[in-house]
């Protein structure tokens, strides 16, 4: 596949403003209060090429090191209160291929489980994918580091194996755990990560409502078919699939598919795209847009695998997926003209709404879940 050739930019000393702290250029000056918030913790350095330090002279000494490095990069955490709480690193540069890796990643007790924690990851992510432009971002860990694979998974980071024996690290061996997240995954992964620390994820004692990885997840199975979630890439191939399976409809229900197929940028770019793999390419689609309901957009499967179940596993995935989301109804508009499918969403539990639609031609229905 072709692809620019462009190089991208070196990360420099910009700040990351969110909601509930910053990131900026790591200092030596950062120090002070990095010692005291990590001090006295020594299992934050067991998977790391250095630590734990004797005393706050060999950690300043570390800390101005760092800061004077351009590869790795480093960033401090700076919390509401304006205190250093951690480190975050961009590092194993390469702005010709436009990859680059986040790491070295040194998070404080007090940093460690706060929505702070998420959101630096947001703001890294979206800087190197929005203002660096770079096409792979990539997680390297220790593969017994079983924190670091479960947050690399959280974050929206897809696990590509296990390099064996390959590095030595504080005298022992370390086989490698790698997980990347691309550019054309990045815009779910954005509002995944938006929509996990919007103010109303959050209840009144500040407990999340919904899970990270819950809005991240990216395979499930349904009555027994498997299912995966699709990236930006596949825009063409799912657009020419949904198209293709309208084909035996009626002329409304093809014009109404080649609108769907129009807008699958925006599905996969702000909402969620689940397709069925076949033997010979796609099987189903399934979009869903995801505001304070679910709506399902489309529910496309292939002419030769209609007699497998296809449409009824997408539909109860659907159900579940609404559920998982902390949301309890799931809509579809119903051709007006496709009366089966009217009755078959009937007898599963949706009910006809009464909505004036300037679209005549569409039904709007609703399930209210348990």
């Amino acid at each position: 596949m072709p692809v620019e050739t462009r190089e991208a930019p070196r990360p420099g000393p910009v700040r990351l403003d969110g909601r509930f702290g910053h990131l900026e250029k790591l200092e030596a000056g950062h120090a002070g209060a990095l010692w005291e918030a990590v001090k006295g913790d020594e299992a934050l350095w067991t998977y790391m090429g250095y630590g734990p330090f004797a005393d706050a002279a060999a950690f300043s000494a570390w800390v101005a090191q760092r800061a004077a490095l351009a590869d790795p990069y480093a960033y401090a955490v700076i919390d509401a209160a304006g205190r250093a709480v951690g480190i975050v690193t961009l590092m194993e540069i390469r702005p010709a291929m436009r990859v680059i890796e986040v790491g070295n990643i040194v998070y404080a007790p007090a940093l460690q489980h706060t929505p702070l924690a998420t959101e630096v990851q947001y703001l890294l992510a979206r800087h190197v994918f929005e203002t660096l432009g770079y096409r792979r971002y990539e997680w390297k860990c220790n593969a017994l580091n079983a924190p670091s694979r479960r947050a690399a998974e959280r974050f929206g980071f897809t696990f590509e194996g296990v390099f064996r024996a390959h590095m030595i690290v504080k005298g022992r061996n370390r086989d490698t755990a790698w997980y990347a997240m691309l550019d054309a995954e990045w815009p779910a992964r954005k509002v995944a990560f938006e929509r996990w620390l919007a103010p109303e994820n959050f209840d009144a004692q500040g407990r999340q409502r919904t899970r990270l990885s819950v809005m991240n997840q990216a395979q499930a199975v349904e009555n027994g078919v498997r299912l995966r979630r699709a990236s930006l890439a596949e825009l063409p191939e799912i657009a020419a699939f949904t198209l293709a399976a309208f084909q035996a409809f009626d002329p409304l229900t093809r014009r109404q598919a080649k609108v769907i197929a129009d807008n699958y940028d925006m599905l996969l770019r702000e909402n969620e795209v689940w397709v069925v793999e076949g033997e010979h390419g796609l099987d189903a689609a399934l979009g869903l847009v995801v505001g304070r309901d679910v709506e399902l957009m489309v529910t496309a499967v292939a002419s030769g695998a209609q007699a497998r179940g296809l449409t009824e596993a997408l539909l109860n995935f659907a159900e579940h997926r609404t559920r998982a989301l902390g949301l309890s109804v799931l809509r579809v508009l119903v051709n007006k003209n496709l009366a089966r499918q009217t009755e078959w969403y009937g007898r599963r539990g949706f009910q006809r709404l009464d909505i004036v639609d300037p679209r005549e031609e569409v039904i709007h229905m609703a399930k209210t879940l348990d």
